[in-house]
């Protein structure tokens, strides 16, 4: 099912971060570990410092001006692509301009290499397999002892 819609509006996705993000129900401060938090109004406040702060803060939808919806599909189209997925390509499918699709693949890029933000984009993966190989280049030589290059599996 798309990210469109099973998320439709920004309620939506709010909704689902604080679901992944504090499954017990519980919000906690990001800024000082507090679970001492009430919601106000579109944020929450926490009571130990002081600060309001929203289900967006440390993640990589802090502090955007996009659209939780759009940065769904990103997340979507980056994982879903099969040879992957360029900047250019990512802002012709999200309806962006090229230098906010390029900021938006390097930030989904960084959160699938941090620990911290791996979480929120952690759910079972389908992959299939692939043969890596394939004509050799002019001017290699054959590693095989009858001239040939192999190709397909058991290539190095």
């Amino acid at each position: 099912m798309p990210a469109f819609e099973r998320l439709p509006t920004h309620e939506d996705c709010i909704a689902h971060l604080e679901a992944v993000r504090w499954p017990d129900g519980t919000p906690i401060c990001p800024y000082c570990g507090s679970k001492n938090t009430a919601p106000n109004e579109k944020r929450h406040r926490c009571y130990d410092c002081r600060t309001g702060f929203s289900v967006t803060v440390g993640t990589i939808f802090h502090r955007t001006h996009l659209p939780l919806q759009k940065w769904f599909l990103a997340i979507s189209l980056t994982l879903n692509a099969k040879k992957g997925l360029s900047a250019l390509q990512l802002s012709r499918e999200i309806q962006v301009n090229k230098n906010t699709g390029s900021r938006v693949a390097t930030q989904i890029r960084k959160a699938m290499t941090q620990a911290d933000h791996r979480d929120l984009l952690a759910r079972v993966v389908e992959m299939d397999e692939t043969n890596v190989g394939g004509k050799p280049r002019k001017g290699t030589k054959a590693s095989n002892p009858d001239g040939r290059h192999p190709r397909g599996p058991g290539t190095k």
